[in-house]
């Protein structure tokens, strides 16, 4: 559930709220025996406020409070788990510009994103705690105007986690290639672009890409595909999406489906459905 609100012609002002349920599950301990039926949930709520700079920038910056409740406090291992916590800011900045590219009215842009800079979580009392997956986003997009009814965009995306990488340790524990985990969040974040066990080759492959395209027919009805790469040594996932996009008057519906072996995306064969209303358009456009 997200809205927004023009506070002017240059600034924004934005909520969400995210929730996520599980279901019911029914827990058991090592040997077996019954612990219960418990509906772990998670939750974040955001709150955004975005400015533009002139015609071609525009800055952002959202604040978000998490809760994890994934056991229910029940004991694991012999340890109280606990609901984790956090606060996180993301920042972003987006520019965009008309041109001309290949003999067509365009819009070029580029844009970079930094999401989940915050505290550290735990599900364990006093245990460590871990960090928030810290993304750096970066990506560029063409939008060409091929008449008055038909518009394309191409866009290209590059992910990184900005999160200490797991060192090689030999059979006492010991750190034999990397970099100790355990660090401050600005150590970890800064860190993450030079600890890989493997050097700079191993700092490529967290590197994950996204590439898309979009079709607009008079601004009212739209298709689009994309498709998700990650390394094979940095998680393996893959796959692709198919939507598609209907805009009229005062609201857009839009719906899209990821295309992925089960093994490669624990997200396969998911169908997504979103509604906007946009209260300040009174028209088709």
């Amino acid at each position: 559930l997200s809205g927004f609100y023009k506070l002017n012609d240059q600034s924004n002002l934005g909520a969400s709220l995210r929730y996520f349920s599980l279901g019911q599950i029914q827990l058991t301990d090592i040997n077996k025996n019954d612990l219960g039926i418990y509906s772990p949930n998670e939750f974040a709520f955001d709150l955004t406020y975005a400015k533009r700079f002139g015609n071609e920038l525009s800055l952002a910056t959202t604040g978000r409070f998490i809760y994890s409740n994934l056991t229910s406090g029940q004991f694991s291992a012999g340890q109280q788990t606990t609901a984790g916590k956090a606060f996180a800011v993301d920042v972003s900045a987006f520019y965009k510009r008309q041109t001309v590219l290949f003999n067509k009215d365009a819009i070029v842009s580029a844009g970079a994103n930094f999401s989940n800079i915050g505290t550290k979580i735990s599900y364990v009392e006093g245990a460590p705690k871990q960090f928030l997956p810290t993304n750096m986003k970066i990506g560029a997009a063409s939008t060409f105007m091929v008449d008055d009814y038909n518009q394309f965009t191409f866009a290209l995306d590059f992910n990184k986690l900005m999160v200490p990488t797991e060192p090689i340790r030999d059979g006492n524990g010991d750190i034999v290639a990397g970099r100790n985990p355990d660090r401050s969040i600005p150590a970890g974040i800064f860190g993450s672009f030079t600890d890989a066990p493997g050097g700079f080759s191993e700092e490529l492959k967290e590197v994950s890409i996204a590439a898309g395209a979009e079709y607009w027919y008079n601004q009212q009805f739209a298709l689009r595909a994309g498709y998700f790469y990650e390394s094979p040594q940095k998680g393996d996932r893959r796959y692709m999406t198919v939507g598609a996009g209907l805009k009229y008057n005062i609201f857009n519906i839009d719906f899209a489906y990821l295309l992925a072996n089960p093994q490669k995306s624990p997200l396969a064969n998911t169908l997504r459905f979103s509604l906007l209303f946009n209260f300040g358009s009174n028209n088709n456009n």
